[in-house]
């Protein structure tokens, strides 16, 4: 049995992953997924990776699963309890001194954005729509469902500071892009995960939101990677 400690991404909540959690309950796993205070405009990633700490407790064989903005907090989150697998789900992949502000800039992420909208033959407007962006794929019973809920105005607070790390974690990693994502497009996201973390990327077919489009195929990614990682230290 493992630990799941799942960090949903900007603006979000645990609902985020409603579906995932069943699929590994069922599966003898503990799951672990706070809310993340993303409304106070006290808190940081290092409140953030308080808040998914103290949700871990004393568990153990703990793999951190981050969604976008978590890509930030995750790391955070290894250097305090012993994580044995960080897995990256359409995330944001910070450099040492980088805020989570100047990531955007930094990474050539806007010009990668309007290319992919080029590509799929839509207009970007003035304005974010949500459901353009995040939830083409995703059943209309769970984009009704998700719409229903208030939503969550992120704080700017988190996007301000340097990410304090000299470095990423001595943690195995995995990232796991979307080839459906039209917030973070497939190219821009091989190419900053190869730059950053000197790892290739897997792919699977889903939108941003892959935790409620796809949520038993994520779990067998999951599951996969876990079983790789558990496997090696037992060779050891």
């Amino acid at each position: 049995m493992a630990t799941y400690a799942l960090i949903h991404g900007a603006g979000g909540d645990a609902s985020y992953w409603h579906r995932l959690v069943p699929e590994l309950t069922r599966r003898g796993h503990d799951v672990v997924a706070p809310d993340l205070p993303v409304e106070d405009d006290s808190a940081g990633f290092a409140e953030y990776a308080d808040v998914v700490v103290e949700a871990i407790g004393d568990r153990d064989d703990i793999v951190v699963v981050a969604q976008s903005l978590g890509g930030f907090t995750a790391p955070l989150v290894c250097e305090r309890v012993p994580v044995r697998l960080v897995v990256l789900v359409a995330a944001m992949v910070p450099t040492p001194g980088e805020s989570a502000g100047d990531w955007w800039a930094n990474t050539g992420w806007d010009a990668a954005h309007r290319e992919q909208a080029e590509r799929d033959g839509r207009t970007l407007g003035d304005g974010f729509d949500p459901r353009e962006e995040f939830f083409n794929g995703v059943p209309d019973d769970i984009v009704a469902e998700a719409f229903a809920r208030e939503p969550r105005d992120q704080s700017g607070t988190p996007f301000e500071a340097p990410w304090p790390l000299p470095a990423w974690p001595d943690v195995p990693t995995r990232a796991l892009i979307f080839r459906q994502d039209r917030f973070f497009p497939p190219p821009f996201m091989r190419r900053l995960v190869r730059e950053r973390l000197g790892i290739t990327p897997d792919e699977m077919d889903a939108p941003h939101v892959p935790a409620l489009a796809r949520p038993r195929e994520l779990v067998e990614r999951l599951e996969s990677y876990r079983a790789e990682v558990w496997a090696s230290a037992a060779a050891r």
